[in-house]
């Protein structure tokens, strides 16, 4: 009789030894909830860009454990619009999107110019957003409202 309690005891300790290990490796997998952090310099909120020229794009990435990737996407965001007859035009809505690998960093600056503007862009109002994610999955998210058009300096900025 002793043994089978000593047995029952014993088994009972096995099973629920298991069952905490392996929820431990559950919530280590789970315990980066924290978001990455977006410090998006440029463009800035209502910058005016050039039609037929690359954007400057600069930003800081950082997350608590480690990055994975980040994403830019652009689409028009333009007032309204009517289904009357317009006569064809030469132009179309920019539309953008592109994301790069940032894995295993923790910090990482960015800083190109790689986004090019078509010379055939509807000159308008845009959504840029960037989005990243870490490695956890965590995703952020910033939004900017910018404007292409044809009556704005080029960005000669140097790298």
């Amino acid at each position: 009789m002793k043994t089978n309690i000593k047995f029952s005891i014993l088994c009972l300790m096995a099973v629920s030894f298991s069952m905490f290990t392996s929820c431990g490796d559950d919530d280590d997998e789970k315990s980066d909830t924290t978001k990455p952090v977006i410090a998006l310099d440029e463009p800035a909120e209502g910058d005016s860009l050039k039609i037929g020229a690359p954007i400057h794009f600069e930003m800081d990435l950082s997350d608590n454990e480690k990055l994975k990737s980040y994403k830019v996407d652009i689409h028009n965001n333009f007032d309204g619009h009517n289904h009357a007859l317009k006569a064809a035009t030469s132009t179309e809505a920019f539309t953008y999107n592109h994301s790069w690998d940032v894995s295993g960093l923790k910090n990482t600056h960015i800083h190109h110019h790689e986004i090019v503007i078509p010379e055939n862009a509807t000159p308008g109002k845009y959504h840029l957003m960037v989005y990243c994610t870490d490695e956890a999955g965590n995703e952020t998210f910033i939004a900017r409202n910018i404007v292409l058009s044809n009556d704005v300096e080029a960005d000669h900025h140097e790298d």
